[in-house]
Parts: structure tokens; C-alpha cells; sequence
């Protein structure tokens, strides 16, 4: 997006570009420090424009000078002093990650990384929400009295015990809890890897972004997976069913640019955009311009989304760990001020989805955890102090080294006034999310069968079926299915990992 625009389309400490030199937030030379985390991101964007501004020798010493400042902020090396002309060297760090391999930077784990579950999670803030009740209101389970079994309520219903003659819109939602996707019933596979792929509101299509550059349209209507067109992204995307491309213009100040993640205002009239330069971004298609910058995080923004319809609440999450709310009513471009900040990761966000009511916002991070938010409820001060002395902590790269130990810490940061927190997932080589039992905190259902990371995972609108996107060059769309049981053992024998369902 934008003249500029990088390829990559993952943010932050892990680009899905594998060249360093390439990152988005590569400093000034000079800027260099034994941690790569205490450096200041505002700095380095402000010595990035002030190098823009004076000729360079040769593109080949800027590329050089920039790959050894993303080394040592990363914390991949270290200056020491020494011997030699300038009594300086480099000297490599190693984190404390358990393993470094090719296999990892290729994302092909296998059975080396089994995310560990958090067997008891903490529900006492949950538990006391207004989301609680909502739930259990919108899936017939308060008038349940958690007898939740679908034989129990199949009695009931024979019995005359219902409601009305049949089961309330909630009790069908409580059934369908009973048949979740376990099957792939169709499947694509590419020559590269497939990042991403969304169903349309209708749920009769389906869009995949991959590696090779095209995008693909997937007929999914009445149970259909058939591929419709294949189009190559030029630049940043496709008009209708035209060929025609476009290129929104976002005028930043950086000379690196590029985009992290885009998210559509309800009447499709505004894009949202988060950027490498620590900004959100609107872009109004309808006069063709950038209508509003917010100078926003001190790092990367990784993840944006409209909080509701009405397109006036934004919410944005950064590698600095922070997600933060925007009133567009009370903003004002100079002096940009969030009317909200939410605290308690330990590293960089990589994914928030908005429930779309303008109060719950869910957020994926590098941390390895999710956490829901209810935007009623700001961080302190105290909690904004302790995720920032967090994130600053942290000297693994996610692209290609093991989780350490210590980023699976479980205990609460001072200050994070999240309603939950989910762990059971594993943040590695790609910022991906996961799904989980809002309630419960429990991994409901888990599928294996990908031969890589998964990167996207898209539920169909109405219907229980998802399809997944993932770096093994595949997208499969999965669907219930009813086996006997001799057939679960040979497809649990086949597809090791087993199948585990806990529902």
C-alpha cells in the first residue's frame, strides 16, 4: 500500500521478509546499544529521516550500515571493546531459546514445539462480565442450568419441557457446539505459501493471498469450493470484477514504508491502515485521499480494526504491547491522544479482532497468549509502566528461534485489566491467531493435518465450517463429520498428532 509498499505482510520483530535489511524500522548506524530492546523506536524513525535527507555513498553501505543496526537492536550481536583500529567488535548473542534450525525458519516444526495449555485458567474476572451473560444468553444456556447434554435436551424437548414446540435460536447454537469442523472436505494446494484467506459476510466466497502474488477467488456457495479467478496483485488490490488496480496513496514520511495490516469501514467507504512508522492511517476511497495520521505507537502497528459500524472508534496494536482506543471525535492530528490504553502482554501484538460493539476487543501476541478486553476498562499508569519494562525484556526473534521459557510466564502484569487470558497456541515464524472458549479458557477442539504453520483461520458466517491458510502451500476448508469409531482410531493412527476434542 502506497509507493513504497513492502511485500511482507507480517509486522514488527518478525517481517515475513527474511532479509534484515529489509525491516521497516532499520536506525541510524550510530544508534547501536548492548540491548536491542532499550533503544527508543521515536529515535530511531527521526534518524531514519534525517539519513533520508543526506546522499548516501552507495545503496551497498546504507544496506550494510542498516542490517548491523537491526542486528544489534534485535540483540542478534553485541559491541564489546577489543582490539583492532577502531577497538570495537562484534561479538553474536544467543537467546535463550531452547533450538535454532533451518527446519524453524522453514516453519516445519513437527511435534518440537507442543504449546503447553493452561490447564486452569484463571475465569474470575470473566466470570463477574457483562460478556459472560451475553453468551450464555445468545446460546440457550442460562435456562440450562448447565445441563448442557444434547441428549438431556432432546428429552426435554420430546417431554414438552420447551419453551415453544421446538428449540429457542440459543439452544440451536448450544447444539451446534456438538458438531464442530473435525474433516477437510475440500482442498488447494500452491507452489508457495498461502498467508491469508477470508469468506465474504455472505459466506459465498472465499479470498487467499499467497506467496506468488495472485489472489484467488473461491466459489463457496451451497457447500461448493471451486476456484473462480486468479488474480495477479499488481499493486495493492482488485475493483470489483475488473482487472483494474489501484494504489492508494498514503504520503508517509517514511523512505522505508510499508503496511502491516488494513481493515474496511462497514460502508466500504474508509480504509484503515497500520504502518511500520508507528502510524494509523485513513484512506477515504471515496475522495481518493488520506484524510487522517496518527502518529500512534513507538513501534511497529501490527494489527487495526474499526471498533463498530459507525467507523468513529479505532483500535491498534503495536510491538510496543499496547493496544490503544481512538475517539476520531476528539482527535486531533497534532497532538493525538488515545482516549484509552489496554496493558498487560509481555510482548509485541500481532492480531486484535473487535467484536463489533464498541466494548470487547480480543488481542493475539508474541507473549504466546490471547487476552479480552473490555474497553471500559483502561490500564493505570502502573500497568502501562509494567508492559513496556515487558516487552522491553524480550530478545528472541519468533521467525526463527524457540519460545524461551520465560515467555510463557503465567502470572498477571501489575495493572492488566483484561477479562481473560487464553494459552495453548503457539506465536512462531508468522503472527497467527487461534480460537478458544471464551468462557472457559479451554482449547475446545484442536486439528491436525497441516504440514507447516497455520496463518489464517476463517469461519464461515453462519455455517460450521472454517477454512485454514498455511505456510505448507495449502488451504482446506474443514467440515463436521460423523466417524465410527474403529475410523477416528486409523485417522488418529494417519494424522499424528491425534485429534483431540474435549467438548
Amino acid at each position: 500500500m502506497g509507493s513504497q509498499s513492502s511485500s511482507g505482510m507480517s509486522g514488527g520483530r518478525g517481517s515475513s521478509s527474511g532479509n534484515p535489511a529489509e525491516q521497516s524500522d532499520a536506525a541510524e548506524p550510530n544508534q547501536s546499544s548492548s540491548s536491542s530492546s532499550s533503544s527508543s523506536s521515536r529515535g530511531r524513525r527521526t534518524a531514519d529521516r534525517q539519513q533520508g535527507d543526506r546522499p548516501a555513498a552507495s545503496e551497498e553501505d546504507v544496506d550494510l550500515a542498516e542490517v548491523l543496526a537491526y542486528l544489534l537492536r534485535r540483540g542478534q550481536v553485541r559491541l564489546v571493546h577489543g582490539s583492532g583500529a577502531t577497538g570495537l567488535q562484534l561479538v553474536q548473542s544467543y537467546s535463550d531459546s531452547d533450538e535454532d534450525s533451518d527446519g524453524a525458519w522453514e516453519g516445519r516444526l513437527g511435534d518440537r514445539y507442543n504449546p503447553p495449555v493452561d490447564t486452569q485458567p484463571d475465569t474470575h474476572e470473566v466470570d463477574q462480565s457483562e460478556i459472560r451473560t451475553q453468551i450464555l444468553l445468545a446460546t440457550g444456556s442460562s435456562t440450562l442450568k448447565n445441563r448442557h447434554s444434547f441428549t438431556h435436551m432432546l428429552t426435554e424437548r420430546e417431554q414438552g419441557r420447551c419453551r415453544g414446540s421446538s428449540f429457542s435460536h440459543g439452544e440451536c447454537s448450544r447444539i451446534r457446539t456438538h458438531f464442530l469442523p473435525n474433516y477437510v472436505s475440500h482442498k488447494d494446494t500452491y507452489q508457495q505459501k498461502a498467508f491469508c484467506g477470508v469468506y465474504s459476510e455472505d459466506g459465498n466466497m472465499f479470498l487467499s493471498a499467497c506467496q506468488d502474488q495472485n489472489i484467488r477467488l473461491y466459489d463457496t456457495s451451497r457447500g461448493r469450493f471451486h476456484l473462480r479467478r486468479t488474480v495477479k496483485a499488481r499493486d495493492v488490490g482488485i475493483d470489483g470484477d475488473s482487472e483494474n488496480h489501484t494504489a492508494l496513496d498514503l504520503n508517509p514520511d517514511e523512505r522505508r514504508f510499508c503496511v502491516f495490516s488494513l481493515a474496511a469501514s462497514t460502508d466500504g467507504n474508509e480504509i484503515l491502515g497500520g504502518a511500520n512508522d508507528g502510524c494509523l492511517y485513513v484512506f477515504d476511497l471515496e475522495q481518493n485521499k488520506r484524510t487522517l495520521k496518527i502518529d500512534a505507537h513507538e513501534d511497529d502497528v501490527n494489527a487495526v480494526a474499526f471498533a463498530d459500524s459507525s467507523s468513529q472508534l479505532l483500535f491498534s496494536g503495536s510491538d510496543d504491547a499496547l493496544c490503544k482506543v481512538w475517539d476520531r471525535r476528539t482527535l486531533r492530528e497534532d497532538r493525538p491522544q488515545p482516549v484509552g490504553q489496554l496493558a498487560g502482554h509481555r510482548d509485541g501484538i500481532t492480531f486484535i479482532h473487535s467484536k463489533g460493539d464498541a466494548r470487547y476487543l480480543i488481542s493475539n501476541s508474541k507473549d504466546q497468549s490471547i487476552k479480552l478486553w473490555d474497553i471500559r476498562k483502561f490500564s493505570p499508569k502502573e500497568g502501562l509502566a509494567a508492559s513496556r519494562l515487558a516487552v522491553t525484556q524480550q530478545n528472541w526473534d519468533y521467525r526463527w528461534q524457540q519460545v524461551p521459557q520465560r515467555a510463557l510466564k503465567r502470572h498477571k502484569l501489575t495493572g492488566d485489566t483484561s477479562v481473560m487470558t487464553y494459552r495453548g497456541h503457539g506465536v512462531l515464524h508468522t503472527l497467527v491467531r487461534c480460537l478458544y472458549d471464551v468462557l472457559t479458557g479451554s482449547v475446545v477442539s484442536r486439528l491436525s493435518g497441516h504440514e507447516a504453520c497455520v496463518r489464517d483461520v476463517s469461519w464461515h458466517p453462519y455455517e460450521d465450517n472454517i477454512i485454514s491458510s498455511s505456510w505448507d502451500g495449502a488451504v482446506r476448508m474443514w467440515e463436521h463429520r460423523e466417524t465410527h469409531p474403529l475410523e477416528e482410531e486409523r485417522e488418529r493412527e494417519r494424522d499424528c498428532p491425534t485429534t483431540d476434542k474435549n467438548l
